[in-house]
């Protein structure tokens, strides 16, 4: 598409004649451009040629060719009155694809625009089923096939696509983002490309910055420059009630009801008049000011807005209307040039050009009924170009009124665009309503060739039964004796590791600005060492708050082969509370001379010193466990050899654990069994040093003579203190939505004052302020109160997340003791309990805990095919309360202590497991007993279990009503 490209198709029919003849101009340019002459020579013309075609027969039959040297000209003997401009030539296919299968389009789920900032259009397509695909076409030849990289984007998002917009939508930065537009939801996404360096090629990544959840349906959106801003664009959602809301970018601004509206419109926005052009269900052109919505009185609803036209407050007026008569399909607002602007509005039956102030240009009436259309270009000055598409699958050009050309299209477009590839200027780019997608050029090289129909052929089903079979042998054989990831070279190969330093450091390396009790550091060698060179080598060390590390990333440009680079480094802590990881790890990127990107790993444990220190040990305490073990005891000052003093007696069975955020841990070992006691007034606290227990005494009996070797939980289980730090950090999460929801308020008053404000200095004529600058001032310091108040509110938001983690952890520690559970046993429960890493207001523990637990009881613990014939909640929400997780936490306890096994495949439900010499309680008197004879809301070990109960109801009855409860 370089040369020679075929450039305005003229045909000259001869009265009765039944002949057409065809010229062709071939142009030296890199597009095909469009001369229309009134049949003279093109100036751009190198040869031109006459081709007479017979029209008698179908498809026309190529007769004669008559050549001309300079341009051509007119054929002697045929009068240029009886030039005429025929339909008969197809939109040459550049680049074509069908998008989604049984998915519905219209206007708005088509945007052309550069949405990754690379100088280069893309193609955007949402679909009513929400499916959002971003394609960039890049054909090695006109017509070619679709490839797949030429779709860089597709999600699924969870609503309908109503509109897809590009603009200047986010505050500081004038890079171009993405809005999507939902029924319920305005979504503005930042599109970025990463370089591919091997074969997969360019990598592209949605970032969600930033969403409105609406309250109303929402019909379509425009956006601009509102009021004159520079340098961003704001956003006007119309509603199917009529309401106009405006939005600031991430903030809401105010919302209106346009007078008398029953059915939204079109709508756009002109930013030469600072106003919006829609037309009316009383089919009427009109327009508004954008200063006379943004001062009239809010309107919370159609009754307020009802309430303006009685004089109270500003009302709304329009800047001008014009009645067409007809109802409209779009509207587009084109320059013409410095001067003017003009309004193009596309009826059902005509096409309307206005001037600015409501003035009509000019007028078309249209034979046909259009689908959509577009001003593309000024070719001359004072004139538009328009593409208009109709439902007799043509796309039809206008110079003003006049028809220039038509191009014939595989289908009806709804939405018509034109793009600015790399490759190449001015693709028209159009979607059906059933998701064909196409860019073409108006070439003239017209399509007489019909494919002939493929024979069809019986398929033999033997066949493919047998090639089925072996293939899936060959899937088989290939999963069983390969890996999914393919193992590196030996050498290719690069080393991490980490030493921590046995002793703490002289000098501790806590900053002066960390909490105020004094708290010492540990140092940390880091060694990368490879076996070849690599490049671009970053380090990176992670520790989970409230951990610290003086350098927590690093950068080397290259190590040579054969090398080794080590870091020293020092981990402190930097809060006034514990942490529930002692442990961190470290990340080596880097590339391999190929240019190929890899990451190695290691991970590291941090002693208990770094947390507490020695202290003497306290007698009482609230919270106590007890572990037993099925060996002799092992003395504590051999478990914890770092905590012992010069005057401490090697035979010792107390010691005490002073932890630097304040709380005390008694450990005892008794004198006469095997058992241990932890003791603390804060029950997460316990956490680390039962950990350091167990994995104390695992090491000490990890010979082959104790195999046997089992630690045991007796019970019972502490879910009373466990349910009260879930309750703690549900109710900082309720704070934290009530502090959300209060600063929303105060800005959208503190915004209203400012507009109050700004109308009374604007006025010509000076008028008091009536005690609005008062109140601005008192409404500022509230926002500031109230920001304060919600930023220490997320602070203890997150130690009481961390304290929850810790808690957690204890729990599946002993609930794994208590039941006897196995590693991969435990892994599930952990995957149940701590699912989060850190928790937000979208998305936090309570309900991701409870969905986890309920599928668990729903499956493996499930008791009968009503637990797992039962649907879990498909979208998660924050709760109103916590009662029912505790309720279902509860239950798990319950049937794990009834013999219940966790297990990720459960074909058929697990039933009860009754213990010899003993009745399995019903579920009703359970729960009775927990509520009125158990306060402490702890689980007995079955063995603890002496009285037999009579059921009054069936065994499953209580928890199949237990489960049903979320459905």
């Amino acid at each position: 598409m370089t040369s020679d490209l075929l450039d305005a198709f003229w045909f000259i029919s001869e009265e009765g004649s039944g002949e057409l003849w065809w010229r062709e101009c071939y142009i030296r340019t890199t597009i095909p451009t469009r001369q229309w002459s009134n049949f003279q020579p093109c100036a751009l013309s190198e040869r031109c040629s006459w081709r007479r075609y017979d029209n008698s027969g179908a498809g026309g039959t190529l007769v004669t060719t008559e050549r001309r040297a300079g341009g051509g000209g007119s054929r002697p003997g045929l009068s240029p009155r009886r030039l005429t401009k025929m339909s008969l030539f197809k939109a040459r296919d550049w680049w074509s694809t069908s998008v989604g299968e049984q998915e519905d389009f219209d206007q708005g789920c088509l945007c052309v625009a550069d949405v990754d900032n690379t100088e280069s259009d893309k193609i955007i397509v949402g679909s009513y089923k929400g499916i959002l695909r971003i394609y960039s076409p890049n054909p090695s030849k006109p017509g070619a096939a679709f490839q797949p990289e030429e779709l860089i984007v597709e999600l699924q998002l969870q609503d309908p696509i109503l509109q897809v917009e590009v603009g200047k939508f986010v505050s500081g930065t004038e890079l171009l983002h993405m809005a999507v537009l939902h029924p319920r939801k305005l979504s503005v996404f930042a599109v970025s490309g990463t370089m591919g360096t091997v074969e997969h090629g360019n990598q592209y990544q949605l970032k969600l910055i930033y969403e409105h959840n609406l309250q109303r349906t929402a019909c379509n959106l425009t956006f601009g420059a509102f009021g004159g801003v520079k340098g961003r664009d704001l956003i006007c959602i119309q509603f199917m009630d009529g309401m106009l809301m405006f939005f600031e970018q991430e903030s809401f601004a105010f919302g209106r009801f346009l007078p008398g509206c029953l059915l939204p419109g079109p709508l756009k926005y002109c930013c030469r008049t600072d106003s919006f052009i829609t037309v009316s269900s009383s089919r009427q052109v009109e327009s508004y000011k954008y200063q006379v919505l943004a001062v009239a009185t809010d309107a919370e609803s159609r009754h307020d807005s009802e309430q303006q036209k009685l004089g109270s407050g500003k009302r709304i007026t329009m800047d001008w209307m014009v009645n067409i008569g007809e109802q409209a399909l779009d509207i587009y607002i084109t320059s013409l040039n410095q001067a003017s602007a003009s309004i193009l509005v596309l009826g059902e039956r005509n096409l309307y050009c206005f001037k600015e102030n409501g003035q009509l240009r000019f007028m078309k009436k249209l034979e046909y009924n259009p689908s959509c259309f577009i001003p593309y270009t000024l070719v001359l000055e004072g004139t538009i170009n328009i593409l208009v598409g109709n439902h007799n699958n043509k796309l039809l050009v206008y110079q003003d009124v006049t028809l220039k050309w038509v191009a014939q299209l595989p289908h009806v477009p709804v939405s018509v665009h034109v793009a600015n590839f790399q490759s190449l200027k001015g693709v028209i780019v159009t979607l059906s309503d059933s998701g064909h997608l196409q860019c073409s050029y108006l070439g003239t090289d017209p399509s007489f060739f019909q494919a002939p129909k493929v024979e069809s052929r019986e398929l033999n089903y033997d066949e493919m039964e047998s090639e089925m079979k072996e293939l899936n042998k060959i899937i088989r054989v290939a999963a069983k004796t390969s890996d999914i990831l393919p193992k590196a070279e030996n050498n290719d190969e690069l080393n991490v590791t980490v030493v921590v330093s046995p002793n703490l450091d002289t000098v501790s390396k806590v900053p002066d600005d960390s909490i105020d009790v004094p708290v010492p550091s540990i140092s940390l060698k880091v060694t990368i060492w490879s076996q070849f060179a690599v490049q671009d080598v970053k380090l990176s060390v992670c520790v989970q708050s409230p951990l610290a590390v003086t350098q927590d990333q690093m950068c080397f440009a290259a190590i040579e082969p054969g090398t080794s680079r080590s870091v020293t480094l020092s981990v402190f802590l930097k809060e006034s509370f514990p942490p529930a990881i002692l442990g961190g790890d470290t990340a080596v990127s880097y590339r391999t001379p190929t240019g190929v990107p890899r990451i190695a790993q290691c991970t590291f444990t941090l002693p208990l010193k770094l947390i507490c220190q020695p202290v003497q040990p306290s007698k009482n305490a609230v919270h106590k466990i007890t572990i037993d073990i099925n060996k002799p005891p092992v003395n504590i000052s051999v478990l914890f050899p770092d905590f012992l003093g010069e005057s401490d007696h090697e035979q010792m069975n107390v010691l005490g654990f002073k932890l630097f955020s304040g709380s005390t841990i008694t450990l005892l070992s008794s004198k006469t069994s095997s058992r241990y006691r932890i003791q603390c007034d804060q029950f997460e606290d316990l956490w680390l040093i039962t950990k350091g227990l167990i994995q104390h005494l695992e090491e000490t009996f990890a010979g082959e003579e104790h195999k046997d070797f089992m630690c045991t939980f007796p019970g019972p289980i502490p879910l009373q203190e466990y349910f009260q730090l879930v309750d703690r950090h549900f109710e900082l999460r309720l704070n934290a939505e009530k502090y959300k929801e209060l600063l929303s308020e105060r800005a959208v008053q503190y915004r209203a004052i400012q507009r109050r404000l700004l109308t009374h200095f604007k006025d010509k004529t000076p008028s008091p302020l009536r005690n609005l600058d008062t109140l601005l001032d008192g409404t500022y310091r509230q926002i500031i109160a109230l920001a304060d108040a919600a930023e220490e509110n997320q602070t203890k938001l997150y130690q009481a997340f961390t304290r929850l983690k810790s808690a957690t952890q204890l729990m599946v520690l002993l609930i794994g003791l208590w039941q006897n559970l196995s590693r991969d046993q435990v892994a599930i429960l952990e995957a149940a309990f701590l699912p989060l890493t850190q928790d937000s207001q979208e998305l936090g523990w309570e309900e991701c805990v409870d969905a986890a637990v309920v599928h668990l009881l729903r499956t493996c613990l499930s008791k009968s095919s009503k637990d797992q014939a039962l649907s879990p909640t498909n979208q998660l929400s924050m709760p109103k309360d916590t009662c029912r997780l505790k309720k279902h936490i509860t239950l798990l306890c319950d049937r794990l202590s009834k013999g219940g096994r966790l297990s990720l495949v459960a074909d058929a439900p697990q039933h009860a497991v009754t213990m010899p010499g003993f009745q399995t309680i019903p579920e009703s008197e359970l729960e009775e007993r927990m509520a009125d004879h158990t306060p402490s809301g702890m689980f007995q070990n079955p063995a603890h279990v002496t009285k037999k109960l009579e059921p009054d109801l069936p065994q499953n009855a209580e928890d199949e009503n237990v489960i049903a409860e979320d459905r």
